[in-house]
């Protein structure tokens, strides 16, 4: 199955950002891709909570999200939007992944598990905590012949929560991000990987890349990841672009039989506190 990855750089808008990925979506299309799947943070980038939070619309009304609704139509494409920052229905704020069906259906959503709140080396610092409110539960979904593992980011960082997707049945995880460049640089490879080989499962990690009109640097390099641990195609920037390969479905099967982490996992006691 052949899929493709929206490299963006999304811009402060809803309007521009809309008008930025659709192209972008129609590219991938055209290059044969019945799944796509964009970054985090597709719909606006605003990294100023006072700016942003009267911004957000609820899912049914942001204008990216129908936009993309619309595309999937049009192209007879599903689409992953890695993730859309909306207003809950209790008016909360929520980091939202959103699988549309190639006509137009709302398939499933996934609200980030896990808040980016840290104070880097470099005196960056992030508190998601502070404007969005966490999910409660993992997700699973059907995009065609995909088993999708949907999840955002940061969640990256956290292996039980992909062996849980894995042990549900998910054979493709989505990594839908924008990382900063510092923590990019270092670990963005090495982790989509470990995932991969961890739970013998494709990984799709479409990025957020470059320097925002809002001042954040992110790091780009989308990538997919095979589920042996193999590079399967990559970005190698920040710019904007779309990544496409083929998946080789029985893949996950394969490297799960070689393999047999998952199946060969027992509990165990402890371990005692260190004093």
């Amino acid at each position: 199955m052949k899929v493709a990855l929206i490299q963006t750089r999304t811009p402060a808008t809803h309007e521009a950002a809309l008008a930025h990925v659709l192209p972008m979506v129609a590219e991938a299309a055209a290059a044969g891709a019945a799944f796509v799947a964009t970054p985090e943070g597709t719909n606006v980038l605003q990294k100023d909570r006072a700016l942003l939070l009267p911004m957000l619309k609820t899912l049914e009304a942001d204008p990216v999200v129908a936009g993309l609704r619309a595309a999937a139509i049009e192209f007879g494409v599903w689409v992953l939007i890695g993730s859309a920052l909306v207003k809950r229905e209790d008016g909360k704020a929520a980091n939202r992944s959103v699988l549309i069906s190639p006509q137009g259906a709302i398939q499933a959503t996934y609200d980030k598990l896990h808040m980016f709140d840290v104070d880097l080396p470099t005196g960056e610092s992030s508190r998601e905590s502070a404007t969005y409110e966490p999910g409660d539960r993992a997700v699973t979904a059907r995009a065609g012949e995909l088993k999708l593992g949907v999840t955002i980011c940061y969640d990256l960082r956290f292996p039980a929560l992909y062996r849980a997707l894995a042990l549900a049945g998910a054979e493709v995880m989505t990594i839908p991000s924008a990382f900063t460049r510092p923590t990019g640089a270092a670990h963005w490879e090495v982790l989509m990987r470990a995932r991969a080989i961890e739970t013998g499962s494709f990984v799709l990690a479409p990025a957020q890349g470059g320097r925002h009109e809002d001042g954040r640097g992110t790091y780009g390099h989308s990538i997919i990841v095979a589920p042996w641990g193999e590079v399967l195609a990559h970005l190698d920037h920040d710019e904007p672009g779309v990544l496409v390969a083929d998946l080789d479905l029985t893949a996950a099967a394969k490297a799960r039989a070689a393999i047999p982490a998952l199946a060969n996992a027992r509990g165990f006691a402890g371990p005692l506190p260190l004093s």
